[in-house]
């Protein structure tokens, strides 16, 4: 029994571990953190209706209107910038797990504030806050996911995890749909649907006693009794779960280095292409997931549907989200994860075109659904795909500098859907958002590497 616990590197027993349901609680763990971080991507969609009644406006305004719903949106999105450019190095500097709890926290307090505010400045300003705590949060958990999963099966499990974060959307738009037409208990029903958002910070408090620290961020950083320990922890419960011994870690696996991770290395020549084609591609993937969800309801009420029928098509479109990410979850390992991106940006760019001509209810939950789909498709895939391109030393960093180009596209999404709405209609917001896929296509399919089952050391490489 002990030979298959002490035997080998730490990183090299970590991949040779076969799947387990130990696993896969891990996994759903961290997912259920993120799932409230999601539940916020989907809730301005669903609350937008609420918000522009009482607070905010959509018509065109300046770029420092803090009363339009693109400020609602970019006050968010700038807040996620920030921490994804400047802070997510705390995560490669002090664990996963810490990361994981403090950011969990500062996000579910600005959100339940959030909640009790009637001014558009102090709303703005907490949503920067909770934007910040969420970015670094996100990073974290792909980081956290990537490090501490077998390679084999390392794109199932982060695919799972995005499954389950993404049942948070059609939760999030179908409370928005019950409660936003209505006031309860004195409260306008969109607040109600922030508050859900913000229980978050209670969930997290029982969730990280019990998960582990990265034995590979362990290892990375010289804590080598520390790395051994949380190993030993993990072999001993997959072990306990097969009812056998584990087979032997390969000898030849490459080792992390253990150093610090500095900024200026991503752009390094064994880094610099992947570091361009991430930021392209975080850049123009956000045009299409906010483009389209956030902005939904709004553009089916101008194109004459009645608030309560908005509402309604856009949750049915939503109910297709955990779709797409099985979708993810069923091809992770099937099918090199570069060609999954590919083909998931085209199908967006063309049934995105197809939803801004549909006039009909079929036609519009078709190709709305199709959209949603694809969408939440790509989005499953590229979560493993970027955690797992940068070595652990400055993986949070480097995939928080990428990250943070689609919390600048993010901000800028807001105001450019509001002018090409009013200027060119549907049609003009989705010739956006192919132009958006067609960059991804190009920069993903020329300068994006495999990745499949192979060991994060030598990806990393």
């Amino acid at each position: 029994m002990q030979s298959d616990q002490s035997t080998g590197s730490i990183v090299a027993r970590l991949d040779r571990l076969p799947p387990s349901r130990y696993f896969v609680q891990l996994v759903a763990l961290i997912a259920i953190g993120g799932w409230f971080e999601f539940y916020e991507f989907a809730m301005p969609g669903g609350i937008s209706l609420g918000l522009t009644k009482s607070i905010f406006t959509t018509n065109a305004a300046g770029l420092l209107a803090w009363n339009s719903f693109a400020s609602f949106l970019g006050s968010f999105f700038l807040g996620m910038f920030v921490g994804a450019f400047l802070f997510t190095w705390v995560s490669d500097r002090f664990g996963r797990r810490s990361t994981f709890t403090w950011s969990m926290l500062a996000y579910s307090i600005a959100i339940f504030l959030t909640a009790l505010q009637g001014s558009a400045v102090v709303i703005d300003v907490l949503r920067f806050i909770a934007g910040f705590g969420i970015s670094v949060q996100l990073i974290n958990n792909d980081s956290f996911i990537a490090e501490i999963t077998p390679r084999r099966w390392r794109g199932r499990y982060m695919a799972f995890s995005i499954l389950v974060v993404l049942t948070s959307g059609p939760v999030a738009l179908l409370l928005s749909w019950l409660l936003v037409p209505y006031r309860i208990l004195g409260l306008d029903g969109w607040r109600w649907v922030v508050i859900v958002g913000a229980l978050g910070g209670v969930v997290v408090l029982f969730i990280r006693r019990n998960l582990p620290e990265s034995p590979r961020w362990l290892q990375s950083h010289g804590r080598h009794a520390e790395a051994e320990a949380a190993m030993q922890r993990m072999e001993a419960r997959v072990r306990d779960e097969l009812g056998h011994d584990l087979p032997p870690p390969d000898p030849h696996h490459a080792e992390p280095v253990v150093a610090r991770g500095a900024w200026i290395e991503m752009f390094s020549p064994v880094y610099r292409r992947r570091t361009i084609m991430l930021s392209l591609f975080q850049f123009c993937q956000t045009i299409a997931a906010f483009g389209f969800i956030t902005w939904v309801p709004i553009m089916l009420v101008r194109q004459g549907f009645a608030i309560a029928h908005s509402l309604a098509f856009t949750a049915t479109i939503t109910l297709l989200a955990p779709v797409g990410a099985a979708l993810g979850l069923f091809f992770a390992e099937r099918f090199e994860r570069k060609w999954q991106l590919v083909g998931t940006a085209i199908g967006i760019g063309v049934f995105g075109l197809l939803f801004s001509q549909a006039r009909t209810n079929g036609s519009i939950l078709l190709c709305g659904g199709l959209v949603s789909l694809c969408t939440n498709w790509l989005v499953a895939i590229f979560h493993p795909y970027a955690a797992e391109l940068f070595p652990t030393r400055m993986r949070a960093q480097a995939v928080g500098f990428t990250f943070s180009w689609s919390r600048i596209s993010s901000i800028l999404v807001g105001y450019a859907v509001t002018f090409l709405l009013a200027a060119y209609g549907t049609v003009g917001v989705f010739t956006m958002i192919a132009v958006a896929m067609l960059v991804i296509v190009l920069a993903v399919g020329i300068m994006g590497p495999t990745s499949n089952r192979q060991s994060l050391e030598v990806l990393s490489r």
